[in-house]
Parts: structure tokens; sequence; C-alpha cells
């Protein structure tokens, strides 16, 4: 199959299609379980559009984007990015693909090529698709260092002479150069100090509305994906186990998971904080390797609690469906989703 990125298409930009991860990892006396990492993750990103990937560390986040760039291998499903198929894409048509969708990582120290400068970081994807003259390549890598904040009288040195938010600016730069139509962000944010974070988000904002560009925001941070998402994807052990608009979900969270982490988050207001109680959840998250029967979140479930551990929840695993009727795109993989909707019953583990 020969990838030609053609001109864009009516839909979706990208199409993740029930895929799975799987890894398999070697003992020392004997081959260990595998991994299944992501297991069956379906998702939509239109143009244009941020979409924020939620949950906790160990969910299996970071896993469905590096599979969207094909980093990793997939064990299933399938990919379409305006309506080629990634998953079957050769080798050599990869290079095609990375053109069009990039990847910012969360670490900026760890990401840059210390022996490089920043003008050879960001002039490097030009190289290598061989965009342009020399001197359009230097053209615009003097225009994206601009659009990023980075002046172009410091394009001789090297990242460690930039601070943590200047290097991630650098990196957004590299992301850029080659004008995707979508960037897979993971936690870009998170290693930097709160006084830069607003900063970085801004200019994520700033270069949506200049260049359309739609991303796929990895994170954690749920005031951080209150603000710059429309719609919200929430995962748990490699299942998404809701979806929807982002204002829809933050304020009728249907799933008991969502519910927690909700809770968890401290609203700014303090006579509203006073008010709160929070969902505490029991336990650690079972290990991948060997996930729950059933829906993978009954062990440590307290709306499954409340309603007497129903055998329903150990035995038969729920699939993601519309929350409410309408044309919203909320769904959620619950089978009790009714009684979340009403809130924390009285014996949930709370804290005040």
């Amino acid at each position: 199959m020969s990838l030609a990125l053609s001109e864009p298409r009516a839909g979706p930009l990208l199409q993740v299609n029930d895929i799975s991860v799987t890894f398999h990892a070697n003992g020392l006396f004997r081959r260990s379980r595998p991994v299944r990492a992501v297991a069956g993750v379906s998702l939509d990103v239109r143009r244009g559009e941020t979409v924020a990937l939620v949950g906790e560390s160990g969910s299996g986040k970071t896993t469905t984007g590096r599979a969207i760039l094909r980093l990793v291998p997939l064990s299933g499903g399938s990919i379409e990015f305006d309506g080629h198929d990634l998953a079957a894409a050769r080798r050599r048509d990869l290079p095609m693909i990375r053109r069009k969708v990039q990847m910012v990582f969360q670490d900026p120290y760890a990401s840059l090529n210390p022996r490089l400068t920043v003008e050879q970081l960001v002039r490097e994807p030009l190289d290598i698709h061989g965009i342009g003259s020399k001197s359009v390549r230097q053209e615009r890598v003097a225009t994206t260092l601009e659009q990023v904040g980075i002046e172009w009288r410091d394009r001789g040195r090297r990242p460690r002479h930039f601070s943590g938010g200047q290097r991630q600016r650098i990196a957004i730069a590299r992301a850029i150069a080659l004008d995707p139509q979508l960037i897979v962000a993971d936690e870009p944010i998170s290693a930097l100090d709160v006084s830069i974070q607003a900063q970085i988000l801004s200019l994520l904002e700033q270069l949506q509305r200049d260049r359309g560009i739609a991303y796929l925001l990895i994170a954690h941070d749920l005031a951080v994906v209150r603000h710059v998402s429309k719609r919200v994807a929430v995962m748990y052990l490699g299942k998404i186990v809701e979806e929807g608009p982002t204002h829809e979900v933050f304020t009728s969270a249907r799933h008991p998971y969502t519910t927690a982490l909700l809770s968890a988050a401290p609203v700014p207001d303090p006579d509203v904080e006073a008010t709160r109680r929070r969902i505490i959840l029991r336990g650690d998250v079972p290990s991948p390797a060997n996930p729950p029967s059933g829906c993978r979140f009954h062990t440590r479930c307290w709306l499954s609690e409340s309603l007497g551990n129903p055998e329903r929840c150990r035995t038969e695993e729920p699939s993601l469906e519309a929350a409410t009727e309408g044309a919203s795109g909320h769904r959620v993989a619950c089978h009790f989703s009714e009684a979340t909707s009403s809130g924390a019953p009285p014996n949930a583990h709370l804290a005040p």
C-alpha cells in the first residue's frame, strides 16, 4: 500500500478503532505473563479540536498515544488518519505518516538531542523529509522559532542553555515545523513549573487557532483538561470507561471511576471546597497482566459495593454505550451508570 496523504476528507481526522497493545517480557527463569497495556480503545479526533485522554498512571494513556504514531506495535484494531489505514502502513510509509502526525513528549530534558543546536533540532525534520531548499528551510526554522517565542539570536545554543519551559517550546517548534494536522501531546506541561504551565498551554491554543492543529492531549490534571479540551476520554486499566463532551462529563459523570477522579480534584473556591466530599478508592490498580474479570473497575468500585457487589459486575464486561439520549456523544461503560448520575451513595467510602 502506498500512503500518499491527499486533500482533507470529511469526517474525523483520526479514528482509532478497537486497538490493543500487548507487551511480552521475559523473566529470569520463565516467560512472564503478557501485559495487555491497551485493551480495545476506540476514539475519534476531529480537525482542529482538542481531545483529552485522562486516567491514573499505568492506565495506558501514553501507550495509546505511541501506538497512534506506530512507536509501539499494535496487537489488534485499526487506526485511520484522514482516510488512510496507519496500522497497515509499511515501514517505508511511516515518514509520510509522521509528517502529518507529530508528538510532543512529556520530558523536555530528555526529548531533545543535547548535541544539536536549536536551529539543528528544528531543521532536522525538514532535512529528513527534504522540504524545500536550504534557504527555505532556514526561513521556516526562523518563522517557527519566532512563533513559539524563541529568539533567532539563540539558534546556535544547545538545549542545556535553556530552562524547562524554553525546552518545551523548542520541542513544540520541532513538532510544528512540518505543519502537521495532529499533535499527540503526552503530558506536555507536567514536568514544568506551575508558573510556566499556563504559558505553554496558551502557546498550544494559539498554534491551534493559527494553524488549525488538532491535539490528542494526554493528561492527568483535570483542571487543565477542563480548560483546554472539547472532549475527554477517561481510561482505566487499558480501557476507556467514559467519553464525551468535556463539560458534560465534568458536570454529569456517569462512571464511578470518573466520579472518584473528579471528587479528588480541588476546586479553587474555598466555600465550595469546604462542602465537597471525596470518594476514596480502596486498594491499588490491578495489574494489567492479570486484570479482573467482568468490569475491570469492580474491585475498587464504591457503586458496586453499595449495590451489594452484584455478580453482573464480576462476570460481565460492560460495553461503551450512550449514557444519554441525543447527539451529545456521551458514552459510558458501566452496568449501573444511571445510579452513578445521582451521586455517591451514603455508604460509599467518603472523606470529609
